[in-house]
């Protein structure tokens, strides 16, 4: 990499709130309704996965609005991880960058392989198909006597993968670019949902609803239970209204703009989440929606051809422009977590010209490729919704330690509501409450991990630990030393080595 191409600068403010409002719908508004909707009502919600979507919706308000004010206060790159560093220090700050590395990963993987099976599908309806080798993912997962077991295939999702590769290779092209392809995906895939949603309305088989809520089948499965297991399930989906905050440094005016961005497009998405739900469990019954296009399968019943072959190509354009906001989103993490050091440099080069991360984009794109080509979606979306809920409970704790340290901090944007002073600490009503609710989001995950670890389905837990020892060894012999040096190097208005040789 040369001089010439790349620089460890600032990246240029270039962003209003009309495009951080996109950006959010962008990236809310694509997994959530095109994939994971499927998933959640067949194995846990039945017809009630709107109720799940309302709890989910409700929980990621409270822990939107600390967004808000931390965004407005602190209008950095690195969204969650730069609170966290500015009010924990270096070892909470990695442990939460960490997992949100983990969570860009894996949910880019997720929206590739939803895309890969709608392109399939509608490729299908003119009698073209992808062979199942190029089509399907290397590992096989199925549950079987409540046990996640895994095979081999010969597979290898080609399709997922060179979805993964072209989305980072756009957002790698810079913000001009990124910017109107993202615009025009966000108008055709919010058209096409709200089309879905009004023309499949009067297709819906009322039966369908009944039971709303599905009586109980053991553990997780169906009944209020499962509701619940639904909403910790689709909490992640609502993860993309972090990528507002992550593009504060390139917003105009950040402390007025990004809150009006991370509300707008949480609002927005989650009316049409519920919406959709109540139309999609009502045109299919919920056991058959257990698949990554379950649109795809419900537009089939409306009867119109035409009209699925829209709402097919929708899916499709909302899907890419989640990729997009997701490859935007997890580079910006990247580059701040690069800054202090705890990553390669490499990860914060911006092209010159391109006033873009490209090279952190691309490679980012490589590794979710090779998890979205290997990995089947029962296996990545737990994953997500685990460490979700965690990051937003340490923004909520990072919201309180800041009002307490740094009280005379300038606040354009404050959570509602106010709080208590306890033994000169304010606490406030709303950080508790989203601190409360993600805890309380993740809780039937976490026992549903537990209780297939108890059975002997030890894939979660192990994937899940080895990751966590895999950030440990990084931290302590790499990320550490070279934040140290860093620190060290600034305090003496030096730059650090390795910003120099870079």
């Amino acid at each position: 990499m040369s001089e010439a191409a790349a620089s460890t600068g600032s990246l240029r403010p270039s962003l209003g709130w009309g495009g951080l409002l996109v950006l959010g719908i962008a990236n809310i508004l694509g997994a959530g309704v095109y994939v994971m909707t499927g998933t959640a009502a067949a194995r846990f919600a039945g017809p009630a996965v709107t109720v799940s979507f309302a709890i989910a919706g409700a929980a990621c308000l409270l822990v939107a609005l600390c967004y808000a004010e931390l965004a407005s206060s602190m209008p950095e790159s690195g969204s969650a991880y730069s609170y966290c560093r500015r009010a924990l220090g270096g070892g909470p700050a990695w442990s939460l960058g960490w997992l949100l590395f983990l969570e860009y990963s894996v949910a880019a993987s997720l929206l590739a392989v939803g895309f890969a099976g709608y392109l399939g599908s509608m490729l299908a309806d003119f009698g073209l198909h992808f062979p199942a080798a190029l089509s399907t993912p290397l590992i096989h997962s199925v549950i079987v006597d409540g046990k996640h077991v895994l095979s081999l295939g010969a597979g290898f999702n080609l399709v997922a993968a060179l979805a993964v590769l072209c989305a980072g290779g756009i957002a790698a092209l810079g913000m001009s670019r990124y910017s109107l392809v993202n615009t025009l995906l966000v108008v055709v895939k919010v058209g096409v949902l709200v089309s879905f949603i009004v023309v499949g309305a009067g297709a819906v088989n009322p039966a369908n609803w009944t039971p709303f809520v599905p009586p109980n089948e053991g553990g997780f499965v169906y009944g209020w239970e499962g509701v619940a297991r639904g909403a910790s399930l689709l909490f992640f989906a609502f993860l993309g209204f972090e990528t507002v905050s992550t593009a504060a440094a390139e917003t105009r005016k950040p402390q007025r703009d990004v809150p009006i961005g991370i509300l707008g497009s949480l609002v927005v998405c989650t009316t049409l989440y519920v919406l959709s739900g109540f139309v999609l469990t009502g045109l299919v019954p919920f056991r058959e929606l257990g698949v990554p296009d379950p649109i795809a399968i419900a537009v089939d019943r409306i009867g119109y051809p035409a009209i699925a072959l829209v709402i097919k190509i929708g899916a499709l354009a909302g899907l890419a422009s989640v990729l997009l906001a997701n490859a935007f989103g997890h580079s910006r993490i990247c580059y701040a977590m690069a800054r202090d050091g705890y990553l390669p440099p490499v990860f914060c080069a911006v092209h010159r010209t391109r006033n873009s991360l490209c090279y952190g984009n691309l490679l980012l794109a490589g590794i979710a490729a090779v998890s979205a080509a290997l990995l089947p979606i029962s296996v990545m979306s737990d994953l997500i919704s685990f460490g979700v809920a965690f990051m937003f409970a340490m923004v909520a704790v990072s919201l309180i330690h800041m009002r307490n340290t740094h009280p005379d901090l300038e606040r354009k944007f404050r959570v509602p509501f106010g709080g208590v002073t306890i033994r000169g600490m304010w606490i406030g009503y709303v950080p508790v409450a989203a601190i409360v609710t993600s805890f309380v989001m993740t809780l039937p995950v976490a026992l549903d991990i537990l209780d297939q670890a108890r059975r002997g389905d030890w894939l979660a837990v192990g994937l899940l630990g080895a990751y966590a020892l895999i950030g440990v060894s990084i931290y302590q012999f790499y990320g550490k030393p070279r934040a140290r040096a860093l620190l060290s190097s600034l305090n003496q208005k030096e730059p650090p080595k390795y910003a120099q040789s870079h």
